[in-house]
């Protein structure tokens, strides 16, 4: 049986577009067809459509909705926009798939969501890190009990992110980009820590100015206590001359390691098994023999599936929630200097509309309550 392959459109002709996207989806070409882009520049917009052959281009959203009648919406613009877009495709019937930061608050966030049906469509974010072989294998380990429970972790960020990235005018600031680098960088291995350990109940924060000349911040630690008692150090820095991602758990009876940069595979994760567990029992956790890179085309494929199938996908909703809830808790903590609760931040509170939480020194001027 022939099967139609879902119309596309990419909103956002920028790098992740043109360099992951667009390749991620050309891998399917049975299953997907990009049948339009949209930007504010249409340059941009008519750049990527003539290097890839796609036959719409615009600079706007709601009448290329009408036009293309995509099935599949990308929100690739940057995080100030993805919550008036997201909502625009969902109205309009499209399923979304979403960069991150999902939005700038868990306010926008909620909102994106509730714009999605009971039986879809529905709007997944980007969170390619929890996709790919290795994520799977060590979710599978933990998740059965086979190493016993989580006791430690350590989830690192830490990259280099100069002046002249900063230069861009959106970045940098809480209005556009939303907050330092545990959103704008860190969120991927954040995700990823929380697929893997599940729901977090407690976190104690720092956040500061060290290097940048930036209104958010350049640099947060904080330590997390997971449901399970399992304790957590969770750093994001931008000021890291050797950049590294770096996951760490210590279970009962293994510590599982992951070293990496920007996305890995089997060989980036390792298992050291505790003293005294049997050389059989150890091997049993060999890398699996398919070896699957964490990517967007990874991810892809788990939401063809869903699409096929009409199920609400991995990330969405609550589950697309939880990296964004930790954060801004994180950030909740680092500028009132006490501990946040998980499910504390709700409507009324001020870190649930802005990461700033209107806190003086922090806030921009004109936010400040």
């Amino acid at each position: 049986m022939t099967v139609t392959p879902y119309r596309v459109l990419l909103v956002g002709a920028g790098n992740i577009a043109r360099a992951v996207h667009l390749p991620a989806f050309l891998e399917l070409p049975a299953d997907f067809r990009v049948a339009g882009v949209v930007d504010t520049d249409p340059a941009a917009a008519r750049s990527l459509a003539a290097d890839f052959s796609v036959p719409h281009h615009s600079t706007d959203l709601p009448a290329s909705l009408g036009e293309v009648r995509p099935d599949l919406v990308v929100v690739a613009s940057p995080p100030v926009a993805h919550r008036e877009q997201v909502v625009a495709a969902l109205r309009a019937g499209a399923w979304v798939w979403c960069e991150k930061p999902p939005a700038l608050s868990l306010a926008e966030y909620d909102a994106m969501t509730a714009a999605e049906g009971e039986q879809g469509p529905y709007a997944p974010i980007v969170f390619q890190h929890r996709f790919g072989s290795g994520a799977e294998h060590a979710r599978a380990l933990i998740s059965s009990g086979e190493l016993g429970p989580p006791l430690v972790a350590h989830c690192q960020t830490t990259w280099y992110r100069d002046d002249a990235y900063y230069a861009v005018p959106w970045r940098g600031t809480w209005a556009t980009e939303g907050a330092g680098p545990a959103l704008g960088l860190g969120i991927h291995q954040i995700d990823l820590l929380l697929d893997l350990l599940g729901q977090w109940a407690e976190i104690r924060a720092m956040a500061g100015r060290l290097a940048r000349d930036v209104e958010t911040d350049d640099v947060t630690t904080a330590t997390v206590r997971f449901a399970s008692g399992a304790l957590a150090t969770v750093v994001n820095s931008a000021l890291s001359p050797r950049q590294s991602s770096h996951l760490r758990i210590d279970l009962r009876d293994a510590t599982i390691e992951l070293n990496h940069l920007y996305g890995h595979g089997n060989d980036d994760w390792t298992y050291t098994p505790a003293p005294g567990i049997e050389a059989a029992r150890a091997a049993a956790w060999a890398r699996p023999a398919e070896d699957v890179p964490s990517s967007h085309a990874a991810q892809l494929r788990s939401l063809l599936a869903d699409m096929r199938a009409g199920r609400r996908p991995r990330a969405s909703a609550g589950d697309g929630r939880r990296a964004l809830e930790l954060i801004s808790a994180m950030y909740k903590s680092a500028l009132t200097g006490r501990p946040v609760l998980a499910g504390e931040i709700a409507p009324g509170d001020p870190f649930y509309t802005a990461l700033h939480g209107s806190v003086p020194g922090w806030a921009p001027e004109g936010s400040r309550r």
